[in-house]
């Protein structure tokens, strides 16, 4: 069985993914707030999901070239920053403009992040890096767990839901001062135009695919799941914005456990495992219009999606002919392509046929996510795992 040994350079981490997953949790159940005072449509609103996307892509095409030229230093501290900086744009303003843009540098911000996380656990870590990954994703959930609680508390303030996104730029500023000059690794695996290949196997891109199934689930459903709170089950908009908590701590829970389940079974049957459970979950929370009900089947499907992302990087790393930081930056690509499409499909189609019916877009893409793992092949630490 793997072992993982948590050092400075992995709590940094650890922490860092904290902030921006404070942020990213926190910013879905802003946007029905965030709508109202804005009075635009659904699909208006959903542009926000298409903003989100933009980030990845940038990072996806600048990644590999940010971290040859100024490293993986650059990449961590840079991406929380930035994730601060949105924070401010974001919530100065109500004009559409601005929002989209506050949205974009907190998503750029973050990829440049959590690309250097990736390969940085990756190379640090070997044997044990899909669990230091699912574990440092839980380490987000846990802040993401916390974030909707405080947006819903803050609505209850007269200074309102922005003062609880707001608190991200305090977490940076602490980090900063605390963690700084923490050793980080710099890649090896990076080619230039003097060395190297810059092409993937086709059993990379097919992981791809699959991650960006799996991303576009965790988006639909933390951009949207309060909305259908709200309109489908009665709660206020605090309540709802509040009540995404439950997904979060399914996420939290799930990857806390995870990582442990990681060092002794295999990536792709633990895959499997979370896409029933998230299946099972999503059935419950979209079939139920009772509250507590609703809630329960958000945080069973948490505990599902908890393991896709982490899981589904640290498989697309693996099927990169080792060069992780490559595999890690073109994984942005997939982030974009997930987050841009799915929850504006599912924003446009609720205008058309009504939120609930809109919201079977999920079970269409955990399907697609279960055929893409079954048709990638075997993952190396599927092979190398043995379960005990």
């Amino acid at each position: 069985m793997a072992r993982l040994t948590r050092d400075r350079l992995t709590w940094l981490i650890y922490l860092q993914l904290g902030v921006y997953g404070y942020f990213l949790y926190g910013f879905g159940p802003t946007l029905p707030l965030l709508r109202d005072e804005q009075g635009i449509s659904r699909t208006l609103s959903g542009l926000h999901g298409t903003a989100l996307a933009v980030g990845p892509l940038v990072a996806g095409l600048l990644g590999t070239r940010l971290v040859a030229r100024w490293g993986r230093s650059a990449a961590l501290w840079g991406g929380v920053f930035l994730v601060a900086l949105a924070v401010v744009v974001y919530v100065s303003t109500t004009a559409l403009p601005l929002t989209l843009f506050g949205a974009f540098l907190g998503t750029l911000g973050g990829s440049f992040l959590i690309n250097a996380v990736a390969a940085t656990l990756t190379d640090h870590h070997g044997p044990a890096g899909p669990a230091a990954i699912s574990e440092g994703n839980a380490v987000a959930a846990a802040a993401g767990l916390v974030a909707p609680a405080m947006i819903g508390l803050a609505t209850l303030t007269p200074v309102g839901w922005r003062a609880g996104l707001l608190l991200v730029v305090p977490m940076v500023l602490v980090l900063a001062l605390t963690m700084r000059g923490t050793p980080i690794p710099e890649p090896t695996d990076i080619p230039t135009h003097h060395q190297g290949s810059t092409r993937l196997p086709a059993r990379y891109w097919i992981s791809w695919g699959v991650l960006a199934c799996f991303i576009s689930v965790e988006f639909c459903l933390t951009l949207w799941a309060a909305d259908i709170l709200h309109s489908r089950d009665g709660l206020s908009h605090g309540a709802a914005a509040a009540s995404i908590s439950g997904l979060v701590a399914g996420m939290f829970v799930g990857r806390l456990g995870g990582a442990r389940l990681a060092l002794r079974f295999g990536v792709d049957t633990l895959l499997y495992g979370a896409l029933g459970l998230a299946g099972a979950g999503f059935l419950l929370f979209w079939a139920s219009a009772a509250p507590p009900l609703a809630l329960l089947g958000l945080f069973v499907c948490g505990l599902g999606v908890s393991l896709q992302y982490p899981l589904g990087i640290a498989r697309a790393i693996d099927a990169s002919d080792g060069r992780p930081d490559l595999a890690a930056a073109r994984a942005s690509l997939a982030a974009a392509l997930a987050v841009g499409v799915g929850p504006f499909v599912l924003g446009a189609l609720a205008d058309q046929v009504g939120l609930h019916l809109a919201f079977l877009v999920v079970p269409v893409l955990l399907t697609a996510a279960a055929v893409g793992v079954r048709v990638g092949g075997r993952s190396r630490y599927d092979a190398a795992v043995p379960a005990s």
